[in-house]
């Protein structure tokens, strides 16, 4: 098997996206990066860090192949799973403390800094409108992170956001409650709930009569 064929292999296997250090791995010589770069069939989106064309319109996924430890969060998050219809003016992700990326000084970027132990917390996995796989935190963890900057959020945008969730048939109060302790706003999230509940339990009973 050729070079040529080898590198464009391992570009399908790894979703498209692939590093010099890939290429040396195989033992093949990096100059056969250049040589797909002119044949278009690659392009160059960081150092060391290369993806094919056909997923260069996937900004989701580029970032992601970019910035590895970026978690699409907040009001990014909260498009995706329909709890806003607002497309949101910058990408929004968390990173752990300490992590550098390239794309901190990018206007397209706003990032969360948050300490390793809850970085981890409801990391989940979702497709994008081209159907590749990017991380994104779940609802539950999306929900306790607008609570924790409802200050940073238009107040529209975020009761919306908590009227939505609560009215979602497949809502999950328990890990809600779990992820809230973990970040000491139980009392806060609690306070939301109990009287999103309540405003629901009214209308329902004004349909229902």
């Amino acid at each position: 098997m050729s070079d040529s064929l080898k590198v464009k292999e391992l570009l399908e296997l790894n979703n498209g996206i692939i590093t010099t250090k890939d290429v040396e791995d195989l033992g093949i010589h990096r100059k056969i990066l250049i040589r797909l770069m002119e044949e278009g069939l690659i392009e160059r989106v960081s150092q060391g860090v290369y993806i094919s064309v056909e997923a260069i319109e996937d900004t989701y996924f580029t970032t992601q192949a970019i910035c590895k430890k970026g978690i699409f969060s907040h009001e990014t998050a909260l498009y995706f799973y329909g709890l806003s219809d607002r497309t949101p003016i910058k990408y929004q992700l968390t990173i752990p403390s300490g992590y550098n990326t390239k794309l901190l000084k990018d206007k397209k970027y706003k990032f969360f800094y948050i300490k390793q132990e809850l970085y981890e917390l409801g990391i989940a996995e979702t497709k994008t409108p081209y159907g590749k796989t990017i991380k994104i935190y779940d609802v539950e963890r999306t929900i306790c992170d607008i609570v924790r900057n409802k200050n940073k959020i238009e107040p529209t945008l975020f009761v919306a956001a908590m009227q939505r969730y609560v009215d979602k048939k497949d809502r999950d109060f328990i890990k809600l409650h779990e992820y809230a302790e973990k970040f000491k706003i139980e009392e806060e999230i609690r306070k939301y709930i109990e009287v999103l509940l309540w405003q629901l339990e009214i209308q329902e009973n004004l349909w229902i009569g």
